[in-house]
């Protein structure tokens, strides 16, 4: 795989040395998830009638807070590494956990509408698509960077190997050249049949406040499910995994948030 896809320096200004610096596929792939996601905010906003000036304030809190509560998850779930070194921990440029990242940045998201004029749940179905669409760039940033989110080993045809990623098969105690379970690739092809789900019924049901994102969650949540079978994640009860458990939180929520909908239409 390629982490690194372009790589400067090092540089010695002021008689320091700097660098080496570079551009990182997982770095650039945020990059354009968020680039992406933002300019159909934005048009999105628009088409509705709402004020599309508020997707800057959008776009700027769900990168601070979806890095923090993504960096915050991963630094919790690797305590023992938090207490050996608290701020190299935090702050190193790896550990970035998606769950995090969902709760933390959709809670700062909910903030910003909730101070503007566009109504809370309208604003915030606007956002299931996008977030389905930024997930699958996120994790065609994992795949290009091999940084340990593939499965386990297969001899099935589409294996790959990532003897050069950020984390390898060998430091997972595998064989360095091993062929792994693509898992993002999995991922992203059903994040992508999300988005054009969720895409094609947006205007449908564009009314039913809390619709939409209501189904992403579930939907979200069902795609994880299942995708965390071919993933390396340790189990934390019953053969399930942490993201799987969570998971299941979603569907309830995604589930009161269509039936409130429902009901919204009913009593206007």
């Amino acid at each position: 795989m390629y982490p690194k896809i372009i790589e400067f320096g090092p540089f010695e200004i002021f008689g320091r040395v700097v660098g080496p610096l570079g551009i990182y596929s997982y770095g650039l792939m945020l990059a354009l998830g968020f680039l992406t996601t933002s300019i159909l905010l934005r048009r999105e906003y628009q088409r509705r009638g709402f004020d599309p000036e508020i997707v800057n304030n959008i776009v700027l809190y769900a990168i601070i807070g979806g890095l923090f509560g993504a960096k915050a998850y991963s630094a919790i779930e690797n305590w023992q590494e938090l207490l050996k070194d608290p701020i190299g921990s935090f702050f190193s440029g790896s550990g970035l956990v998606w769950y995090g990242g969902l709760a933390v940045g959709s809670l700062a998201v909910w903030y910003v509408i909730w101070r503007s004029d566009v109504p809370t749940l309208a604003g915030i179905d606007v956002l299931g698509p996008m977030l389905a669409l930024g997930y699958a760039f996120g994790r065609m940033g994992c795949l290009l960077s091999g940084d340990g989110d593939y499965g386990p080993p297969t001899s099935l045809p589409w294996g790959l190997s990532f003897p050069n990623g950020t984390v390898p098969p060998s430091a997972l105690g595998f064989d360095r050249y091993a062929r792994m379970h693509p898992t993002p690739i999995y991922e992203m092809i059903l994040m992508l049949i999300i988005v054009a789900i969720l895409w094609r019924i947006r205007k449908q049901y564009e009314e039913r406040h809390g619709f939409l994102f209501g189904l992403y969650l579930i939907l979200a949540a069902a795609e994880r499910i299942i995708t965390e079978f071919w993933r390396l994640t340790p189990k934390v009860a019953l053969g399930m995994t942490m993201a799987q458990w969570l998971s299941l939180i979603m569907i309830p929520i995604g589930i009161w948030l269509i039936w409130h909908s429902r009901k919204r239409i009913q009593t206007v």
